[in-house]
């Protein structure tokens, strides 16, 4: 991806016979302070060198539910003026409750606020609040998977067509005007979660980054390890089916789902990032500490694993 005095955000060599690369150390800060308040912890991110800053594309959020809860797009704007060097965006923006035509000229503005810095994360979306808050019904299976290759497609074409008319089964755009185009060329990088074959199929056609929470639901993997391990070796498989290199896409482990002692101490940081590393990770993302919830963390503790126990990583 070309920018403007940004880091690559591909790797474009392999690491030295016997060495790892180091990993990307991120974090997810999720919406749920008013700016007034929000605004000093965006710009903590950045201060203490994190790679990226990512928030949830969400109306609510499991316990988040009956506490406050703000837009994502709106959010990602004020950090984009507030920051200069952080990257920032969505993981993940998923078909739930938005249509490609409106999000594409969101994420164009938003490349626009951060000087190419937008990191476009998107997934299929799942059961639950935002599935329903339009008044349809959950989708089945069968038509959440394709209703986001024909998402993912459709965004990427808008993104990067100066004109788009397209008719598809679940998504179209009329005369939609592409003006003007992204500072980051040819668009901004696409992050594709993706645990399924089907959606391991979008991700290796048009992502830049692959993300994974480490095991899914009835996983029948012994840890999120294991899981991780089989879901790269069918990321490769994807790639491998498309005739794309393995290291043209970026391997990210959003960090809280799977039972790992990740922030518990510099120590355990440092063991967590080095195994997921091992495996090919090249970017970790925690989640920002929350008083009273499932990510409730010091703040000081936080700061030294993402400081100390990244220097410890060679990053």
């Amino acid at each position: 991806m070309v920018g403007r005095g940004r880091p690559r955000w591909v790797r474009t060599r392999r690491p030295a016979v016997g060495t790892l690369a180091p990993v990307r150390i991120s974090t997810v800060i999720l919406p749920h302070e008013r700016w007034s308040e929000a605004r000093a912890t965006w710009l903590r991110a950045e201060e203490l060198g994190l790679h990226a800053a990512y928030t949830y594309d969400h109306l609510s959020w499991r316990s988040f539910r009956d506490r406050p809860w703000f837009e994502a797009m709106t959010t990602l704007a004020a950090a984009a003026v507030s920051t200069s060097s952080l990257r920032l965006g969505t993981l993940v923006t998923s078909p739930n409750f938005r249509h490609p035509a409106p999000l594409a000229k969101e994420f164009l503005t938003l490349d626009d606020l951060s000087q190419g810095r937008l990191v476009v994360g998107i997934g299929s979306g799942g059961t639950g609040f935002d599935a329903e808050a339009l008044g349809a019904p959950p989708w089945p299976a069968a038509e959440r998977a394709a209703r986001f290759r024909e998402f993912t497609a459709l965004l990427h074409q808008l993104l990067t067509t100066d004109e788009t008319t397209s008719t598809g089964t679940y998504y179209s755009a009329h005369a939609v005007v592409r003006h003007p185009a992204p500072i980051a060329s040819p668009r901004p990088p696409f992050v594709v979660s993706a645990l399924g074959p089907k959606a391991m199929e979008v991700a290796a056609e048009f992502g830049q980054g692959w993300v994974t929470i480490g095991a899914a639901h009835g996983d029948d993997h012994p840890s999120a390890e294991a899981a991780v391990a089989r879901q790269l070796g069918d990321l490769d498989n994807a790639l491998a089916a498309r005739g794309r290199d393995r290291l043209s896409i970026e391997r990210v482990l959003l960090d809280g789902f799977g039972g790992e002692p990740t922030l518990e101490s510099v120590d355990a940081f440092v063991d967590v990032a080095g195994r997921y590393a091992a495996l090919g990770i090249t970017e970790l993302v925690v989640h920002w500490p929350i008083a009273e919830s499932a990510f409730a963390v010091d703040v000081g503790l936080f700061e030294r694993i993402v400081t100390d126990g990244a220097a410890q990583l060679g990053r």
